[in-house]
């Protein structure tokens, strides 16, 4: 039989669900919007799956990250729950092997992560400054009334440099109305917003780091060629752009769970395709064990608690183990 080993990327904006073989090739990768549903653009994931799967191919195991990657684990049974900068760092180290430098971008958040022997020694996450995101630049897009596919392409055409202020989504959305206003066109200020994203973003994820190539952009905006011309622009440098880069942390899922499974020689925890049907319900209290007043998520499945996390101290996820035990 031939096995499928599968990788969940749940974000704010997007879900990825990934599949690849014994030799890491990708069966099958898919994208759906989040839309603040993570439980349900999981459900459309593996169900998408389920429909594409060969007979003869078996989950073998499966592994989430992400932000939601503990409600994900959940849900599926997975083998492994890693956190993005790790599944990030797998699966460009088995494309480029010799990366060094990993730009990624996604639609709320990005990160920067260094490597060197294909090990993480350092990396940044932003997850505060919009004006570096997708999101952001979808914003834009509509607003000026350009299908996002088509940014980038746009950007390149661009006959002068405009600088517009991009430290903020704010102060660069006013700064692109006064461009327009002074006459400047389309392309220009488009432009300059994919530079002022990327000076945005070097500030605040890579200074005081010593960045070497190669480097590697990944994540959504990876897509777009302004983008990507704009960090060439910055660093002096070519960018590597691997095929799926808009699914990496989710093929970082499925490796680590293939990786998983192979050390532990045991079977995995998935929980099958009729686990779609399960409903989950999350809620969340405040912990008053202590001063520090965690927030802690449980999730309930079939009326029963079958997850909580999100506590300092683990208190209550070891008191859920214990009940889960007896």
């Amino acid at each position: 039989m031939g096995n499928a080993y599968v990788g969940i990327d749940v974000g704010s904006v997007s879900t990825n669900v990934v599949a690849i073989d014994d030799e890491n090739q990708v069966l099958f990768d898919y994208y759906v919007r989040t839309n603040g549903q993570p439980i349900q653009s999981v459900k459309k994931g593996l169900e998408a799956l389920r429909t594409i799967l060969d007979r003869k191919d078996i989950v073998s195991a499966i592994g989430t990250t992400g932000s939601g990657r503990q409600l994900a684990g959940v849900m599926v049974g997975a083998d492994v729950v890693k956190n993005e900068i790790t599944a990030h760092a797998v699966a460009t180290v088995y494309y480029v092997p010799e990366v060094r430098t990993i730009f990624e971008i996604g639609g709320q958040d990005s990160k920067i992560i260094i490597v060197k022997d294909q090990m993480v020694v350092d990396f940044a996450m932003n997850t505060v400054c919009a004006a570096g995101t997708g999101s952001f630049l979808d914003h834009q897009a509509e607003r000026l009334g350009i299908p996002i596919e088509e940014f980038g392409e746009l950007a390149l055409t661009a006959k002068n440099n405009v600088r517009i202020a991009g430290r903020c989504t704010v102060f660069a959305e006013s700064d692109m109305i006064a461009k327009q206003q002074f006459g400047f066109s389309k392309a220009e200020i488009i432009n300059g917003l994919c530079q002022a994203l990327v000076r945005n973003y070097m500030n605040n994820l890579a200074r005081g780091k010593a960045l070497e190539p190669p480097f590697v952009f990944q994540g959504g905006v990876a897509a777009n060629v302004g983008i990507k011309a704009a960090f060439e622009k910055e660093i002096g440098h070519k960018v590597i752009i691997p095929k799926y880069h808009h699914v990496m942390g989710a093929i970082g899922a499925a490796i680590l769970a293939k990786e998983e499974v192979a050390r532990t020689g045991s079977i995995t925890h998935f929980r099958g395709f009729s686990s779609l049907q399960t409903e989950f319900v999350p809620s969340s209290f405040i912990c008053s064990g202590c001063s520090n007043m965690c927030e802690v998520i449980k999730v309930k499945m079939g009326g029963q608690t079958v997850a909580m996390w999100g506590d300092r101290c683990g208190m209550w996820q070891e008191k859920l183990k214990k009940v889960q035990i007896i």
